[in-house]
């Protein structure tokens, strides 16, 4: 769910952010730098599965990181784009990241923390991560 929840941020929120908002380009690079680390770790945690013998300490981590991004979403992006935006907008953004998260990939793939990347790489990589749990899936494991 966190992975299907940044594609869509990276595909919808940030682009809209960057021109929205003073200093929009930092402010997004903050957040994409952030995401993309917490997408780090997702993956090798993802990769080692559950029964890794550090899972719990690096599940911990990865909240740590996850919370942290979230409270520098709210204050740095989001709070400054309901500023500077009209409801409008913001429903129309709303209908945007509930599309894009139909179609993301399930798992992390670092490294494509834009919304070019997402959109030309996006629908090929989902297909692969949904055939994969599904497969998953079919043999009893945890997508």
């Amino acid at each position: 769910m966190l992975a299907v929840h940044e594609t869509a941020e990276e595909e919808i929120v940030h682009p809209y952010a960057r021109g929205k908002i003073d200093g929009g380009e930092g402010v997004v690079e903050d957040r994409l730098a952030e995401e993309n680390r917490a997408k780090e770790m997702l993956s090798a945690m993802d990769q080692a599965g559950p029964d890794a013998p550090d899972f719990m300490e690096n599940l911990l981590m990865l909240r740590g990181a996850v919370e942290a991004h979230a409270r520098a979403e709210e204050r740095y992006e989001f709070n400054k784009l309901i500023a500077h935006t009209t409801e409008a907008e913001r429903r129309s953004m709303a209908a945007g990241v509930k599309a894009a998260e139909a179609m993301a990939p399930t798992h992390p793939h670092p490294g494509t923390e834009s919304a070019t990347k997402n959109v030309l790489m996006g629908t090929p990589i989902a297909m692969m991560d949904r055939v994969r749990d599904v497969v998953r899936q079919a043999m009893g494991k945890n997508p």
